[in-house]
């Protein structure tokens, strides 16, 4: 979940894309979020991960960013439930975090972005600093992690985070957090761990240790009460939100899911019951029976175990229902929500049956009863996923490459210089460019203009754009451009931090830990 400094980035569009093509150098869909991360097609992630489209949330989001326009963010999990509780005015919170092995660079400035923007529209906002992985999974000394944590929130400040409008910790020193990371971990097992990121007998337990709270972190925006959570990564980083995600549920007291008969199904043996029922079910009062089912799914599907269920069930009425699963639920908390179940209800060992409520309402229901008897009553997080920035110099934007990336604390002649250094997307000669125009899709350059140097003008944005493939823009006169727009932003912005300084000292969060650890 934290935001390494070994980010690349896939070339940026002009229009609300989402399916780019191949990186340079990409090895296919492998997310490893300590890896050296790439992706060969987006398109994968939605095949293989199950990512959603961000295009087709984008007509429902108030006043999108620019990075969301333009299809730099490309993706998303479940981001509808956070903008419903935007719309709705209901609490709602954005979190991500930041592993400080180097100096924060221009690819971080996409999540602080998004963090600020999030803030902006009233989310409760947490940014983190992920100290206990930059330790256990890097090997950073706590000297080295004490000064880059402090160059990460000070950007992030300069940036326009409001610290009295949200929350900054550092994993090491937050004990809520810690306590919450021990309660998650009585949920998952080192198979789980080692089927997800590969560990293995020579893995040491501080890194296990860092995955589990990195869990926490996800979910601790909800320790004051269950919101939708929205959390900006990296694809590279979808590993984290799914199991955040996995264990969200299995800390629940109660699963909601619908039902048609006394039996347990999975979720494709009720889609055919669903279809059994809407067959058979007639405008008249005879209930559809299960052994009538049986026989409508024996003709039309090939489901046996479901079949022998229905039979076995004879002639018990299939019927819709909402289904409440006994999770984690402590007797009290299970007759509490058997008591609040209102209109009919059938209670069984393990679940309770009702005929009377529709889905969002028992899911309501559920969480409600699982707060007010001790439980957290988590959301399944969400997330948007951002494409990786391409380094300056091809390939991928590396922290241990500095000609590929511009820190936010290079100084500006030097991030002039690195601009006008840059790979380009251009064409062998000037007159080819004038003929055939530049490929602005796989120019690092253009990228700068989309993800940062246009800030909210797309129009400026577009005309880059097109003047490249059209030819009338060549690239030297392009990058001059861009290089002085660099060296205006670098400015900016390192004035800005100077002037955060002070706010971030006077801040509740302890930024020279290394002196404590010896």
């Amino acid at each position: 979940m934290s935001e390494d400094t070994d980010h690349h980035d896939e070339t940026a569009r002009r229009e609300a894309a989402t399916d780019g093509g191949s990186a340079a150098g990409a090895d296919g869909t492998t997310l490893d979020p300590w890896g050296s991360s790439t992706v060969e097609d987006y398109r994968k992630l939605f095949e293989e991960f199950g990512i959603e489209a961000f295009d087709e949330v984008l007509p429902e989001v108030p006043d999108p960013h620019y990075l969301m326009r333009r299809g730099v963010i490309f993706g998303h999990r479940e981001y509808r439930d956070v903008l419903r509780a935007m719309r709705d005015g209901d609490p709602a919170a954005v979190l991500s975090g930041f592993m400080p092995t180097g100096d924060p660079h221009i690819g971080h400035k996409l999540v602080f972005d998004e963090i600020i923007w999030h803030q902006r529209q009233g989310l409760d906002a947490y940014a983190l600093i992920a100290d206990l992985e930059a330790h256990s999974a890097r090997g950073l000394s706590w000297a080295e992690i004490d000064e880059h944590a402090r160059d990460y929130l000070l950007s992030l400040l300069a940036l326009g985070f409001d610290p009295e409008e949200g929350e900054l910790y550092r994993q090491s020193t937050n004990r809520p957090l810690q306590d919450l990371a021990f309660e998650l971990g009585s949920k998952a097992n080192f198979s789980e761990l080692q089927a997800i990121y590969g560990f293995d007998g020579e893995t040491d337990v501080s890194h296990m240790q860092s995955v589990v709270t990195q869990m926490a972190d996800i979910l601790y925006p909800q320790l004051d009460g269950p919101k939708p959570t929205v959390i900006p990564v990296g694809p590279d980083q979808d590993p984290h939100v799914r199991l955040a995600r996995d264990l969200a549920a299995r800390m629940r007291y109660f699963k909601v899911t619908e039902a048609y008969a006394s039996f347990e199904t999975d979720d494709a043996e009720r889609a055919l019951l669903a279809d059994a029922y809407d067959a058979l079910a007639t405008e008249g009062d005879d209930p559809v029976r299960c052994e009538d089912a049986a026989a409508h799914v024996a003709a039309a599907f090939d489901a046996p175990a479901l079949v022998e269920s229905l039979e076995n069930a004879g002639m018990e009425p299939l019927r819709p229902r909402v289904r409440f699963l006994d999770r984690n639920a402590t007797p009290e908390a299970f007759e509490a929500l058997i008591e609040a179940v209102d209109g009919e209800k059938r209670v069984y060992e393990g679940h309770v049956d009702a005929f009377d409520l529709d889905h969002d309402a028992a899911a309501h229901l559920a969480r409600e009863v699982e707060v007010d008897h001790g439980g957290y009553g988590f959301y399944a997080p969400s997330s948007l996923y951002h494409r990786f920035m391409t380094g300056l110099t091809g390939g991928k934007m590396s922290s241990s490459v500095p000609a590929s990336h511009i820190s936010l604390l290079d100084d500006p002649e030097e991030g002039y210089e690195k601009v006008t250094s840059a790979t380009t997307g251009g064409r062998e000669t000037a007159e080819l460019q004038r003929e055939l125009g530049g490929e602005a899709d796989e120019c690092p350059v253009y990228e700068l203009y989309a993800y940062l140097l246009a800030a909210d003008d797309d129009e400026f944005a577009t005309r880059v754009y097109d003047e490249c493939v059209g030819g009338e823009r060549l690239c030297g006169d392009c990058k001059e451009q861009a290089a002085t727009l660099m060296r205006e932003f670098l400015a900016d912005h390192q004035e800005k931090r100077e002037e955060a300084a002070e706010r971030l000292d006077s801040l509740d969060i302890d930024l020279d830990l290394d002196s404590s650890r010896r």
